[in-house]
């Protein structure tokens, strides 16, 4: 990320811009949008005056978090492709997809107030997650491991609707049974 003045951050401010990220996620998932940032701040260890120089609004930190959780898990895409076999990265990817949309869930409110102010931080949100899950399914094709009849798009859907059916924490578990049974249900037999 760059600074207002156009140079990169320093790497103590990326780690506290980092932490103040995943904070805003975590605490705005708990307390919706009436969470208090000088707790975000505290959680995330640094003063109000960084996260307020970082994030001047409460609108610009919600997008930015958002924002951010997005690029971590289409990013984690070619990350996993590098150092798992393609269909054990598809599968780690679906597990990362489901941590995105449980944060995303948690931040409903938080994202519904942004979108409502005139945001939009879904603007290309489902392309690059389409993006992503392209590159891992056709990795997988390519090496055999998964069926070459079900794209993306289809893909997507089954994901989003494990998500809305077994999105939140404590459900974990069952997430896991079902993204274990979408995959076994794209293998090449």
């Amino acid at each position: 990320m760059a600074r207002s003045t156009g140079g990169p951050l320093r790497a103590d401010a990326q780690r506290n811009r980092e932490k103040i990220l995943s904070a805003a996620v975590r605490v705005f998932a708990e307390e919706g949008l009436n969470a208090h940032l000088e707790r975000i701040a505290k959680e995330a260890g640094v003063g109000s005056g960084t996260l307020y120089r970082n994030f001047p609004t409460r609108e610009i930190l919600i997008e930015a978090a958002y924002r951010n959780e997005l690029a971590k898990l289409c990013d984690a895409a070619p990350e996993l492709l590098a150092t798992l076999p393609p269909v054990e990265a598809l599968r780690a990817w679906m597990g990362r997809f489901i941590d995105y949309a449980t944060a995303k869930f948690g931040m409903a409110d938080a994202l519904r107030a942004l979108v409502e102010s005139g945001a939009n931080p879904y603007a290309q949100s489902h392309e690059m997650m389409l993006a992503a899950l392209a590159s891992l399914l056709d990795a997988a094709v390519r090496a055999g491991e998964i069926r070459s009849d079900i794209g993306a798009t289809d893909m997507f859907a089954a994901l989003t609707g494990i998500a809305l059916a077994s999105g939140k924490p404590e459900q974990r578990e069952q997430a896991e049974r079902l993204l274990d049974l979408t995959l076994d249900g794209l293998l090449s037999r």
